[in-house]
């Protein structure tokens, strides 16, 4: 149990998955006309190679039939550094696992130490290497904000996990959850985690620095899901706190293309048609922050323009 660990919060289940689980997920993707070639099965809520050997084969076992017989497109888990060797890697390759993600959080001895983590940063790198040696895609999970870090541990964090060249990455800023350790220290005033508010420019700012190196944030905010919302007493929560994200990096762009403009004009400013919402903000934030700069401007979409890529035109 790690400071931040509720699993029946986060994961939203009393009981531990069993086959007749997977059997019940996967045919009620398949009832939704999911594309299988496109969806994983995924086992996520927990350290998957650390659960009891006989459990995790029969998970494995189901997986690997449904992957069979309706040609998904691999087996994706989640586990922790400490827990993957090389006996633990030949059974999943052998079950037909293409994916291995770590929960990392930190690599700061000392915070992982003072979260009860168990395991180090150099445990990080060794598994790391061990999965890529196997030919498994990599991801690496990291938090933000948690107990005794900052944003300058975290943003090292980042680019040590960056110079282990995963393929994925989920950022999860630290969220507050009842029966925790980090709900304790919070109660006793020795805790103090950020909020949403501040800790998505900061996430925005890991998001920008992983997909500069070309490394896809898959994740970014803890899942929304009505546990979550009653269990959390603290910390960065947000249902939409991706969206939050990009928001704080349309508007950096957007005040970006703007510097050095004459305020006493009128601007449109054109962004990809499908990122409208984001670029405006949630309640229209953005909009708001660029008067509040003095520029008066409206915010339209326009096709094919790339991802937070900006145009300014004068309006006469």
């Amino acid at each position: 149990m790690c400071s931040f660990c509720n699993q029946r919060a986060i994961s939203g289940r009393e009981k531990s998955a069993s086959a007749e689980d997977v059997e019940l997920a996967v045919n009620a993707a398949i009832a939704h006309n999911v594309s299988p070639e496109n969806t994983e099965i995924a086992f996520f809520g927990g350290s998957f190679t650390a659960i009891e050997r006989e459990q995790m084969v029969s998970l494995l076992t189901a997986a690997k039939y449904f992957c069979e017989k309706y040609g998904f497109a691999g087996i994706r888990i989640s586990t922790r550094p400490d827990c993957i060797d090389r006996e633990i890697l030949e059974i999943l390759k052998n079950y037909g696992v293409t994916a291995v993600e770590l929960g990392a959080q930190s690599m700061d001895d000392g915070v992982l130490s003072a979260n009860g983590r168990g395991h180090t940063a150099q445990d990080v790198r060794d598994a790391s290497a061990l999965i890529k040696e196997y030919g498994f895609s990599l991801g690496l999970q990291m938090m933000t904000g948690l107990y005794k870090s900052d944003f300058e541990k975290d943003y090292i964090t980042a680019r040590q996990l960056a110079v282990l060249c995963p393929d994925t990455v989920r950022i999860y800023p630290t969220v507050v959850l009842k029966n925790t350790v980090l709900a304790d220290l919070w109660q006793a005033g020795e805790y103090s985690p950020p909020g949403a508010e501040e800790s998505a420019p900061f996430c925005a700012r890991l998001l920008r620095f992983f997909e500069s190196r070309g490394i896809r944030v898959i994740k970014l905010g803890l899942h929304s899901s009505e546990t979550v919302e009653a269990d959390m007493v603290a910390g960065a929560y947000h249902p939409a706190f991706r969206e939050l994200c990009e928001g704080v990096i349309y508007l950096e762009n957007m005040l970006g293309a703007l510097k050095g403009k004459d305020k006493s004009k009128n601007y449109v400013i054109f962004v990809n048609d499908k990122a409208l919402s984001k670029a405006k903000g949630q309640n229209k934030r953005n909009e708001k922050a660029l008067k509040s700069n003095g520029f008066y401007c409206k915010i339209k979409g326009k096709q094919n323009l790339p991802e937070f890529e900006t145009e300014v035109l004068e309006c006469s």
